[in-house]
């Protein structure tokens, strides 16, 4: 891959007061599922060209954002813009066409398993561009050996280790150069090799391509040590942003329970009940 400087297009059809220095920039957002609240006042930027991790427990609406920032879902209220684009706002042509500018990491990884590796990584050229084999076949090369994987483009899926097949996920998903690129629980079940080579490459794909990347996950460590800044969530709210050093510092007792993963604390380790223990052990 050759070497780009951060990428700063301009778009078409840009929102009030954006800054283009952001990616991304959530505004006063509100999201239900049900009648639980996921967001009920969410405000939230994504610095261009830098990784921003997002953090927090499980079931605090991480991956929601993800969707939220591609359009498959829409806020109640509130807006989210996208390089100065309202996503909320798009028809589904405008919609299809700021998502060619995305790529995404699934969880799962999400690939054709009746497609070899080589053809997954072609398939989203085949499906959004006429462009000539030739040219396919050159492209899916070069991404295949940035993730180290050119040796295995004749494989069949189920000749993968969850390692590579995350590593073929990733490749598939850069292929067109998007200007965004959204991470879901990427270190989720590697073993501490594959968790290596998954930050080294989501680093050097960053900034060999010029991107803005957004990593959700709730590994500390490997955000820590991969991240440019980090938003720590709880609750549908941000209770601390800053870079690495700015959260390990932070005084939010909240922050440094998750950070340090301690067992109790602003989450208490008892759920609440109406009786106390040595009540209960007198019925």
């Amino acid at each position: 891959m050759k070497s780009q400087s951060c990428k700063n297009k301009k778009t078409h059809r840009t929102v009030e007061n954006f800054n283009p220095q952001n990616m991304v920039e959530i505004r006063q957002l509100k999201f239900y599922r049900g009648a639980k609240i996921v967001y009920s006042n969410l405000s939230l930027n994504i610095p261009r060209c830098k990784i921003t991790a997002i953090m927090g427990p499980s079931g605090t609406g991480k991956t929601t954002l993800l969707r939220l920032i591609g359009g498959q879902l829409r806020p109640l209220a509130g807006d989210v813009v996208v390089d100065g684009i309202s996503v909320p706002s798009l028809r589904s042509k405008e919609l299809y066409s700021l998502r060619r500018r995305m790529g995404v990491l699934f969880q799962a990884g999400a690939l054709f398993t009746d497609l070899n590796v080589f053809e997954n990584v072609a398939f989203t050229l085949r499906a959004h561009t006429n462009l000539p084999e030739e040219m396919i076949h050159d492209m899916v090369t070069m991404k295949l050996e940035a993730v180290g994987l050119r040796g295995a483009a004749d494989l069949a899926i189920s000749e993968l280790s969850g390692g590579m097949a995350r590593r073929v996920a990733l490749a598939r998903a850069v292929v067109m150069d998007p200007d965004l690129m959204m991470y879901d629980e990427p270190f989720t079940g590697q073993d501490p090799i594959t968790r290596g080579v998954l930050i080294k490459l989501i680093r050097q794909i960053n900034d060999v391509l010029g991107l803005t990347s957004i990593v959700v996950t709730h590994d500390v460590k490997e955000a820590f040590s991969i991240a440019d800044y980090l938003c720590v969530f709880s609750e549908g709210k941000v209770i601390g942003q800053g870079t690495p050093e700015e959260i390990t510092h932070h005084r939010s007792p909240a922050v440094q329970q998750f950070i340090q993963g301690l067992p109790d604390g602003t989450v208490p380790f008892h759920y609440p009940s109406p009786t106390t223990y040595q009540e209960d052990l007198e019925l």
